[in-house]
Formats: C-alpha cells, structure tokens, sequence
C-alpha cells in the first residue's frame, strides 16, 4: 500500500482541514441550542463532536474559529455568556432543515424558525430542546478550552449532562436504543454524510468477557491464508481457544468434498465467518486441515 504523507505546518490550513475531515469519519452531529445574554436563541450543528466519560458524563464539542477570516462563531459566543447548551441528536429525517440551519444567518436570528423545527422547553436550563430530535442532553458547560487563536483553531466546550431525552419511538422491546430506529447520521468530508440505517449497521461479539487467542496463535496455514482477510483472521482469533473437532452438517459435509486446495477451503469459512458462523468456519478449515 502506497501512502501520501502530509505535514500540517507545511500546507494551507483550509488544505489539511479538508485532509482532516475527509479522514476522520463519519463523525457524530452535535445540534447545540444555545441563549446569549438577552435570551436570544441559536440553533447550529458541530462535527466536531463526542460523548468523553459517563460518571460525570460529559459531551464535548468545538465551535472552531472560521479558517477564512479567524471569526468566532454564535454558539461559542453564547456559552461564554450563558453557559448552558441542548446537544440534541440528529437523524436522517431532519438531516436537511440540520443542514439549513448551518447557514450564517445574522447574530440574533433563530435558526428554529429559519429550519422549521419544534423549540421545546428544557427542564433544568435555558436554551431549547429540538422537538423532531431523537435525543436530547440537557447540559452545563463546565470549561471552555481554547486550543489556539488563529483561524481553524477549536474551542472545546466541555459540557455536564443534567438531564436526558429520549424519543420512544427509537427504544426497542427491551428498552434500549435500537440503532435501526435512531436511524442517525454522520458527517463526512465536503458536502457528504452518512446513514446508519440498514446494510450499514453490524455488529461485532465484543472481546471483553473472554480472551481471544490472537491471529499469532492461529496454524500457519489459516495465519498466512491469501483468501482470508485480516477481519476473518480476527474473528477466528476471538476465542478462548481453538475450538474442538466437530461433526459437519451434511451440506457443508458435501461442500467440503467437492473442495481442491486451501484457497477454495478457505474460501468456504470465509463465506461462514461473513455469515456469522465462526463456530463452522473453524470445523471447516480443521476438517480440511485433517483430509
């Protein structure tokens, strides 16, 4: 594999900015309501953005200085003088009037009203929720860190949750978010996003209550396959140990058979690993490692 590599103190910022975004994706939507001192409200999107700690739990967003001409933005006006923010979550039904609202409307002019979104009342702070919203965070800003003062530089304002909203509409049976239903996006370089909806969403057996053996404890022959890739490889790597043999069932048994070389044997528990079934890829390759 070729690689570019680039010093950031060696080209434009707004260069290496477009380099930075289009690299470091997708990246969540932080939808930060905000009040100045005379209690008028802004309304603006951040992808600068994540969730840092859940005791205290903390969100963490960055209304950047302007790289054209180093001007700071609303939002990081506002909470320097009313330090609260709604950070309200954004999915694909409201990714346009999100995107609207970015425009750089006149300090005082509400974005709620220019997107056509539902201000709602928050509870414990000042500033407005985001009615069509899927989640909400209710938050005080406990710091501000200023990373530089020429234009592209962050402003991270740290923010304390206080209180949480969530739609019902986005909970599954069990009462948990259900990432099909939150049907959230992500911003990406340039104009595009991305949608966890769908095709886009899997799921991966997390390696915490076990310790897999790693891909250097794999036979020589799986470790070094030209057919499996580095996520197959990895999968199989995550189990406590190498599983004992098994019998095949008949179908797979018949497949086997009709197999010529390593390559087509691992190309069959490839096709099971991607199914899910790292349990019958390792029968496959010990079968096959044994005929």
């Amino acid at each position: 594999m070729s690689t570019i590599t680039i010093n950031p103190s060696e080209v434009p910022v707004p260069e290496f900015h477009s380099w930075l975004l289009g690299a470091i994706a997708p990246r969540p939507i932080a939808f930060a309501s905000t009040v100045d001192g005379q209690g008028r409200v802004n309304l603006s999107p951040f992808s600068f953005f994540n969730v840092f700690g859940a005791n205290p739990p903390i969100l963490i967003f960055s209304p950047a200085r302007r790289g054209r001409d180093n001007t700071t933005k609303h939002t990081y006006e506002n909470v320097k003088e009313v330090p609260e923010v709604v950070i309200n979550m954004v999915s694909y039904s409201m990714v346009e009037q999100m995107s609207l609202s970015s425009t750089e409307y006149d300090k005082g002019v509400n974005e709620f009203v220019k997107a056509g979104l539902t201000p709602v009342a928050s509870s414990m702070i000042t500033p407005p929720r985001v009615g069509e919203s899927p989640a909400s965070f209710e938050c005080k800003v406990i710091e501000i860190k200023e990373t530089g003062e020429s234009g592209g530089a962050g402003n991270l304002v740290i923010c304390e949750v206080l209180l949480a909203h969530f739609s019902e509409d986005i909970l599954d049976k069990e009462g948990q978010i259900d990432p099909q239903r939150l049907d959230a996006v992500g911003r990406m370089g340039g104009s595009w996003y991305c949608r966890a909806q769908g095709d886009a969403l899997f799921s991966i057996p997390k390696p915490l209550r076990t310790q897999g053996i790693g891909i250097d404890q794999l036979p020589a022959a799986i470790r070094e396959s030209s057919v499996l890739t580095g996520n197959n490889l990895a999968r199989l790597a995550n189990v406590e140990e190498v599983p004992s043999k098994m019998d095949l069932p008949e179908e797979v048994a018949l497949k086997l058979k009709s197999l010529t070389g390593n390559n087509e044997l691992h190309g069959l528990a490839r096709e099971y690993l991607e199914k899910g079934d790292t349990l019958l890829a390792w029968q496959i390759l010990l079968e096959g490692s044994k005929s």
